[in-house]
C-alpha cells in the first residue's frame, strides 16, 4: 500500500476503526435513549459555533483528501450529531483525560493529544463567563484528541508506508457506522476508559510489551542501572572490582545473582550473565567480553525506546496473526508456523546481510521446488562471483556453475570475456552442493527472495545469522514443507525424502496457499516472561522512533485565548 493511499484512508479508518471494538461492546441499553436525545437536541449557541468552525474547515480543505483526513472524521461526527457539543459533563471529560494520560503506557506521548491544553482549558465546562466560541473550540479539541488517540491505539500513530515504500500489509477492516455508534454509546454509558482498552490490540504479545515497558520505566525512575567499566575479559572464578556493578546491573532487571557481595565472579553470577547473553542474542559463554559489556551498558532509556518502537509495530501487525500462516521473524532469526493462530513449529533461519537486507512484506506460499537449480541473480553475479572468477578460473567448475547465453544454450567459459561479460547467465546444477540446498519454498514477491535449504548448516549455530543475500535459509525445511503441503498420504516426510533422493527437479503445488508474513521485531518476549533485546541489524528502530517522536498538531487547536480560571 502506498503512503498516499494509506493517508487517504485515514479519515475512513478514524471513523471506522471501532467496528471491531463495537462488535465486542456490551449492548447499549439505556445508552441508546441518551444517544437519541443528544441527536434530537435543538442547536444552541455552542452547536452553532461548532457548525461554523467545521464549515470553515471544510472550505479550507476542499479537494485535499490527504490533508483533511484526520479532521474529516471529527467533522463527520459532529455533522451526524447536529453539531451538539460532546463534552458537557465533567465526569466524561475526566475519563477522557485519564485515558489520554494512559497513552504513555503504550509508548505514545499524551501531548500528541493536547493533554496539557485540555487540562488548562477544562474549566470552560463550569465557567459561566466562558463564551460559546471558547466552549465550542474546547469541545472540538477534546473530540479530536479522543479520536486520534483511539486511532493510534488501533492501527498505530506512524504510517508504516512512509518508512518502507514496499509496505503491503493489509490495513485493518473498518466499519464507519458501528465505530461512530461505539463512541456515542461509550459517552452515554460513561465507559470512555473501556473504549480505549478495547481499541488496543487484544493479542497477549501487546500486553506483555506494555508490562515490560512499565517495568523498565520503574528501573529508570530508580536511577537506571550502573555502567560497568571497561577492562579485560572477565571469566568465572576470577576476582575483579567490576563484579559488584555487574551483580547490581543484572539484579536491576530481575536476574537471580545469588548472595555474593565481594568481587568474586561466582557460579550464580555466571548463570545470570549467561541468561542475559541468551536474551541479547550473544554467545552464552559466561564471559564478560566486549560484546556483552556493550549490551550491558546500553542505557535504560534506549531499551525503553526499543520497547516503544515494537509496541508501534505491534499496532501495525498483530491483527494479521489469524488462522494458518507462517511468520519469518527476521531480527529473531527464526521461522514459525501457526495453526489456529497458535505457534506449532519453529526453526532457526539465516537472513540477509545488512547491506542486502531481507525485506518486510506479506505474501502467500504457493509452491515449492525439490532439487532446485540456481540461476545466479545479476547483483550476486556482479558483486560476488565475478571478482572471484577473475582471480580463479576454476571457480565455475568447483561450484558446478554452467555458463548459458540468453537463449539458455550452454557456452564454454573460455569463450566469455570475463573482464566485461555480456548476455550471459550462470546456473548451478541441482544437488547437495547447490546454494539453495535440496528444497525451495516459493511465494510471489518483487524482491526475488524465497525460503530455502542451504549447504551452510554450520552457520545455524551462531546467535546472529545475517549471511544471505536477502533470501531466508531454513534449518529444517523438510519439516516445514510437510506442514505446508498438508498431505499425509503422498507428501508425508518419507514421501518428500524419496522425491528429493531422485535428484530430479520437481515442482510441487500446495493444495491451498498459506499466508506468509515477513516481519521485523527487535524485542523478544520469551516463554518465561522475560524480555530480550535483539540487535537492530537493519537499523529500522531509529527512523521509526523519529517518526513516533514527531509531534502531532491538532487541526482544532483553539484560536482564542481561554478565560482565566
Amino acid at each position: 500500500m502506498s503512503s498516499g493511499f494509506a493517508r487517504t484512508v485515514c479519515a475512513v479508518a478514524l471513523l471506522g476503526w471501532l467496528g471491531v471494538v463495537a462488535a465486542h461492546a456490551p449492548p447499549a441499553g439505556g445508552g441508546s435513549v441518551a444517544m437519541e436525545q443528544t441527536v434530537a437536541s435543538p442547536p444552541g449557541p455552542v452547536a452553532e459555533q461548532i457548525r461554523e468552525r467545521i464549515e470553515q474547515w471544510r472550505v479550507a480543505h476542499a479537494g485535499d483528501a490527504m490533508a483533511a483526513a484526520p479532521g474529516a472524521a471529527v467533522a463527520t461526527f459532529y455533522e451526524q450529531n447536529r453539531f451538539a457539543p460532546t463534552w458537557t459533563r465533567p465526569d466524561e471529560l475526566d475519563q477522557l483525560l485519564a485515558a489520554l494520560r494512559g497513552m504513555a503506557a503504550d509508548g505514545l506521548d499524551p501531548q500528541d493529544y493536547a493533554l496539557d491544553e485540555l487540562q488548562r482549558r477544562r474549566h470552560v465546562l463550569d465557567d459561566l463567563q466562558a463564551t460559546a466560541q471558547q466552549r465550542a473550540q474546547f469541545d472540538l479539541l477534546a473530540t479530536d484528541a479522543c479520536f486520534a488517540a483511539l486511532l493510534h491505539l488501533y492501527r498505530g500513530k506512524v504510517d508504516p508506508a512512509t518508512l518502507d515504500t514496499h509496505w503491503n500489509f493489509d490495513p485493518r477492516q473498518i466499519d464507519q457506522a458501528r465505530g461512530l455508534q461505539a463512541v456515542r454509546e461509550a459517552l452515554a454509558q460513561g465507559t470512555i476508559g473501556e473504549l480505549f482498552a478495547r481499541a488496543r490490540p487484544q493479542h497477549p504479545y501487546y500486553g506483555q510489551l506494555r508490562t515490560a515497558l512499565a517495568k523498565l520505566r520503574e528501573v529508570a525512575a530508580q536511577g537506571g542501572w550502573p555502567a560497568i567499566a571497561d577492562g579485560p575479559t572477565l571469566k568465572p572464578g576470577s576476582h575483579d572490582p567490576r563484579v559488584p556493578a555487574l551483580r547490581q546491573r543484572l539484579q536491576r532487571v530481575g536476574h537471580p545473582v545469588g548472595d555474593g557481595a565481594d568481587d568474586l565472579y561466582d557460579p550464580a553470577l555466571e548463570a545470570a550473565l549467561k541468561q542475559f547473553q541468551r536474551e541479547q542474542y550473544l554467545a552464552a559463554d559466561g564471559h564478560l567480553g566486549k560484546a556483552t559489556l556493550a549490551a550491558l551498558n546500553v542505557p535504560v532509556a534506549a531499551r525503553i525506546d526499543q520497547l516503544r518502537a515494537n509496541l508501534e509495530r505491534a499496532r501495525w501487525l498483530l491483527h494479521q496473526l489469524q488462522g494458518k500462516f507462517v511468520v519469518v521473524d527476521i531480527a529473531g532469526y527464526q521461522v514459525i508456523y501457526y495453526k489456529d493462530g497458535k505457534p506449532v513449529w519453529r526453526s532457526r533461519v539465516q537472513v540477509g546481510k545488512p547491506y542486502r537486507s531481507t525485506p518486510v512484506f506479506k505474501s502467500r506460499i504457493t509452491y515449492m521446488t525439490l532439487n532446485p537449480t540456481w540461476t545466479v541473480p545479476p547483483t550476486i553475479l556482479k558483486n560476488d562471483i565475478l571478482p572471484k572468477l577473475r582471480k580463479d578460473r576454476g571457480y565455475l567448475a568447483a561450484n558446478r556453475l554452467r555458463v548459458l547465453d540468453g537463449q539458455g544454450r550452454e557456452l564454454s567459459p573460455a569463450s566469455v570475456d570475463w573482464a566485461n561479460p555480456r548476455g550471459i547467465v550462470l546456473r548451478q546444477d541441482a544437488g547437495p552442493g547447490n546454494s539453495l540446498g535440496r528444497l525451495v519454498i516459493r511465494f510471489p514477491n518483487d524482491y526475488a527472495v524465497y525460503m530455502h535449504d542451504t549447504p551452510h548448516q554450520e552457520l545455524f549455530a551462531n546467535q546472529q545469522r545475517t549471511y544471505s543475500s536477502g533470501c531466508i535459509r531454513v534449518e529444517r525445511p523438510r519439516e516445514l514443507a510437510e506442514l505446508l503441503l498438508d498431505d499425509p498420504v503422498r507428501w508425508n516426510r518419507a514421501g518428500i525424502d524419496r522425491a528429493i533422493d531422485t535428484l530430479k527437479t520437481q515442482t510441487v503445488m500446495l493444495r491451498k496457499p498459506v499466508t506468509l508474513l515477513l516481519a521485523y521485531w527487535t524485542v523478544d518476549l520469551r516463554e518465561d516472561g522475560r524480555v530480550g533485546f535483539r540487535p537492530d541489524v537493519y537499523g529500522r528502530d531509529g527512523p521509526l522512533l523519529a517518526a513516533l517522536e514527531r509531534p502531532r498538531v491538532s487541526p482544532w487547536l483553539p484560536a482564542v485565548p481561554a478565560p482565566a480560571p
